[in-house]
Formats: C-alpha cells, sequence, structure tokens
C-alpha cells in the first residue's frame, strides 16, 4: 500500500482530464452529477456497475456516454429470459474449410460490456459473468483466454417488484463493486430534456476526451492515492460494524472491504485530493455497501445510520 502523499502538482493533469469527462458526461444525463461522479468512480477504481431504475431514466445513455468519452470498445446485450451463456461468451463452430472448431467471441470480449435488464435473464445467463468480472478472464472448452483492460461491466436492472424479474444472487451482486439509482430528473433538468436535442443523438456527437491508454494510468493513479493509518481504522471500525449491527443478516466481506477503500481513493483522485479523507469513504459507502448487506431497511436511511454510528477520527 502507499504510504507516501502525491505531490499536488501531479494531480493537476488527471482533475482536468476528469474534470473534462464529467462536463461532457453531464451534457448528456442532466441534472444526476453525484451519481456520474459515482459511475466514473466505479470505472477509475476498476470496479463493475450495477444501475438500478426503472425504464427510461437515461441507464443505457449513460453507459453509451461513457463509452464514447473514454473511446472504449462497447457492446450491448439484451438480457432475456431465453438468454444462453454462450450469447454472452462466444461459442465454438466449426469450419469446414480447416476442419477444426474456431472461437467466436461474445459480447463480453468488449472494453465496455451493457448488461441491459440483466435481472430479466435466468440465473443460468447471469452466471455467465461471474469468471469475467472477477478474473477478467473467460474459461471455455477448457482454454482460459484473457479479457480488455480496461474492463468494465455496466448492468442495468429493473427494480424488483416489476414482473419477470430473477433476483441476482448475492455472489452476482458482490461482483458489482457499486449500485446506483438514477431516479426521476429535477423540473429544469426535465424540461431541458423535453426541449432540447434526442439523447441518443447527442450521443452520437461525443468525442473521445480520456482514451483506453489515459484511463488506464488513471487507475493506476488511484491505487497511488495516500491512505493514512487513521484511515484504515475508520474503514475497518464501518466494516466491522456492519457485521455486528442490528437488522443486518450479512455484513460486509472482506473483498467488500477493499472494494470500499478503492473506491474512495477514485473519489480523492476525482477531487484532484492527493490522499483519501473521511468524506471520500462517507461518499461512496452507501454505493459500495448497500447491495452487499442483508437488511429489512435499505435505501439511503440505512447507510446514513451506519456511517452515524462509526466515530470520525
Amino acid at each position: 500500500m502507499n504510504t507516501t502523499p502525491v505531490s499536488a502538482d501531479s494531480m493537476t493533469a488527471p482533475r482536468s482530464t476528469l474534470n473534462a469527462v464529467l462536463a461532457q458526461i453531464n451534457r448528456v444525463i442532466l441534472g444526476k452529477d453525484a451519481q456520474i461522479r459515482l459511475c466514473l468512480a466505479c470505472l477509475l477504481a476498476r470496479g463493475h456497475l450495477l444501475i438500478e431504475d426503472i425504464p427510461g431514466v437515461g441507464k443505457t445513455t449513460l453507459a453509451h456516454a461513457i463509452a464514447k468519452t473514454f473511446g472504449l470498445s462497447f457492446q450491448r446485450v439484451q438480457f432475456t429470459s431465453d438468454l444462453l451463456p454462450a450469447d454472452v461468451l462466444g461459442v465454438s463452430i466449426f469450419d469446414r474449410e480447416t476442419g477444426k472448431f474456431r472461437f467466436q467471441r461474445g459480447p463480453i470480449f468488449a472494453e465496455l460490456v451493457l448488461a441491459d435488464e440483466i435481472n430479466r435473464a435466468s440465473p443460468k445467463a447471469q452466471s455467465a459473468l461471474l469468471e469475467a468480472m472477477e478474473e477478467r478472464q473467460v474459461t471455455l472448452d477448457g482454454q482460459t483466454m484473457p479479457l480488455p483492460e480496461p474492463f468494465f461491466v455496466v448492468a442495468t436492472q429493473n427494480p424488483q417488484e416489476q414482473v419477470g424479474t430473477f433476483p441476482l444472487p448475492e455472489s452476482q451482486l458482490d461482483r458489482f463493486l457499486m449500485r446506483v439509482h438514477l431516479g426521476y430528473p429535477a423540473a429544469a433538468a426535465e424540461r431541458e430534456l423535453l426541449s432540447g436535442l434526442d439523447r441518443r443523438e447527442l450521443v452520437k456527437s461525443l468525442g473521445t476526451i480520456c482514451g483506453a491508454e489515459a484511463l488506464r494510468k488513471l487507475q493506476q493513479g488511484v491505487q497511488e492515492i495516500h491512505v493514512a493509518p487513521a484511515l484504515l481504522d475508520y474503514v475497518q471500525a464501518l466494516v466491522a460494524h456492519t457485521r455486528s449491527a442490528a437488522g443486518l443478516s450479512i455484513g460486509l466481506s472482506p473483498r467488500a472491504a477493499i472494494g470500499l477503500l478503492r473506491a474512495a481513493r477514485a473519489w480523492a483522485l476525482i477531487a484532484g485530493r492527493h490522499s483519501v479523507i473521511p468524506e471520500h469513504v462517507q461518499a461512496v459507502f452507501p454505493a459500495v455497501v448497500e447491495h452487499r448487506l442483508g437488511t429489512r431497511d435499505t435505501g439511503p436511511a440505512a447507510a446514513s445510520r451506519l456511517l452515524e454510528a462509526v466515530p470520525v477520527p
């Protein structure tokens, strides 16, 4: 773990780039700056993103805007009840000319994969993503194939109460570093949506601000953000509290704790800070932990109560 603070001068260029990235995406998704920052932090932390909301609030458009802004290869998979793992991963096809099987890669081999309405597919189809999201590789027919770098899965999910959904198991949910909700736009933002350009046309016009190679350097820069011992104490105290708090049947795993710290470092990088402070942890805490906790009381209020119960160092 890095213990040497990053110099202020070295933070200027990344912050300028990230501000330009945020400005461009905010032109497409109006009035959702906080959610967009969380999505960007998730990407910089090399995590995967779950966006849960009703249809029509911009989930798919947001994924397209991220891909265009970073110049990432993009594939969209529409998850339906008849989707098969081979539709995601790929399949071996017999080539009559060579007399051999040839592997035809599936959409999982893109740099940004949009798993649209992931909870409308069966658990068998959902499980096709498990190895890819955790190991960043795919194993088929005894052969292991690496995935691109960067590799970012954005999954959209309809509310569980809607018809035709299959709840994601805990093992699948834990693969997502963050879960965010976009929600309805504010009145002013909605008026601009109604009177402005079509969002799909606007996405097509977006240019690349930060290419894949630059993104990899930013992701490496996240690991160089300084974390003080007192901040580690705070993260450990938060994680320990989730394992003993009343009303929680499942606390945060060690993987979740590591993810929380990575997300806080990414938030610090976006903020132009050379070290993580408690406010950075608090900013990403709800998005990182809410979908992982076994609780009857979910939502921002539950996360706020967990934060309030642990003193800030």
